[in-house]
């Protein structure tokens, strides 16, 4: 059989069948742009949101989260199953994914980090909108142990970028928040953004029938915390949702996400004892029947086009899912 001459729907479930032989797709967002930004090209524009949501209703069976594990485990999975995921909690995943979520009737699971909301913002849209907004010229952090920075235009801002948010990601939290703090002053950007959702929008997410997720409270990398305050994470993010929602998170997505760097095995003992019923890594690959729930594998596709977009999700089908994290 040659596989390339296959149509696309067939290909499909021939990489992931339905019942024990199952493979599950899960899919990660961000945010979803209602217009292109030259500094979040990692993001999705409606436009591009809307046809990759058209690909994914015509050729998959899309599952809420919760609903995809429980039948995984069972073996029950139809063939072609496939969930989407956001992290975070911004704004737009309530103003602009969601009514294309609701067009094309897919369910999504929102894991969002509580101590941003109602006017929060994460370090690095903080560093993106500094960037992004300063004056023409040079952005010395020479002083901090970083380059000096070139901020001409937009092509040398995104250099900038994509040296800066790498290096800030690890710091330790008090020494990122300087960073950012420095760069913030020296690029005299006026006021934080405020991308994320309020309590009110976080409310309507979940009335619209979307399933909420927990992502600790400050969105820390777990590895990088002593196990006391990393449970207190997962469990203050937790509470906060059951009582904002009235409805206890039974997902969580580990922050960051990669097994062993982001997240161990501690943490994922940690999920399991706080009641989770699952969990979410940034590991690529497709979920199989046997896999570890609490380190169920999502891949980010950030294809131009559908047709390589669907050769993507393929790829990824195909694709052997997580290696458990160890201590």
């Amino acid at each position: 059989m040659n596989l390339l001459q296959l149509p696309a729907h067939a290909l499909t479930r021939l990489l992931s069948p339905a019942g024990r032989r199952a493979r599950l797709s899960v899919l990660i967002y961000h945010r979803v742009l209602e217009r292109p930004d030259p500094y979040r090209s990692g993001d999705p524009t409606l436009a591009e949101f809307e046809w990759q949501m058209a690909v994914l209703a015509r050729q998959f069976n899309v599952l809420p989260l919760a609903e995809a594990l429980t039948r995984l485990t069972a073996g029950t999975l139809p063939a072609r199953a496939a969930c989407v995921t956001f992290d975070d909690g911004y704004r737009d995943n309530l103003t602009v994914a969601v009514p294309v979520l609701r067009h094309f009737g897919l369910p999504a699971t929102f894991f969002v980090a509580t101590d941003f909301l109602d006017g929060g913002a994460m370090w690095n849209d903080c560093l993106i909108e500094a960037v992004a907004g300063a004056d023409a010229g040079t952005l010395d952090l020479s002083d901090l142990g970083l380059p000096r920075h070139d901020l001409s235009d937009v092509a040398s801002r995104r250099a900038c970028l994509r040296t800066l948010l790498p290096a800030a990601k690890h710091l330790e939290p008090g020494r990122r928040a300087h960073v950012v703090a420095v760069v913030a002053e020296r690029c005299r950007l006026r006021a934080p953004p405020q991308p994320m959702l309020s309590t009110p929008e976080l409310k309507a997410l979940h009335a619209a029938g979307m399933d909420i997720g927990g992502h600790t409270c400050s969105h820390p990398i777990l590895t990088r915390q002593d196990d006391a305050s990393a449970r207190r994470e997962l469990a203050d993010g937790r509470d906060r949702l059951a009582e904002l929602t009235g409805s206890r998170p039974r997902l969580f997505a580990y922050p960051n996400g990669k097994p062993g760097d982001d997240y161990d095995a501690r943490h994922v003992a940690m999920a399991r004892d706080l009641g989770f019923e699952g969990a979410v890594c940034t590991a690529w690959g497709a979920a199989r029947p046997g896999d570890d729930l609490f380190q169920i594998p999502r891949f980010t596709p950030w294809d131009a086009t559908p047709l390589r977009f669907h050769a993507r999700l393929l790829a990824n089908l195909a694709r052997r899912g997580t290696v458990p994290a160890r201590v």
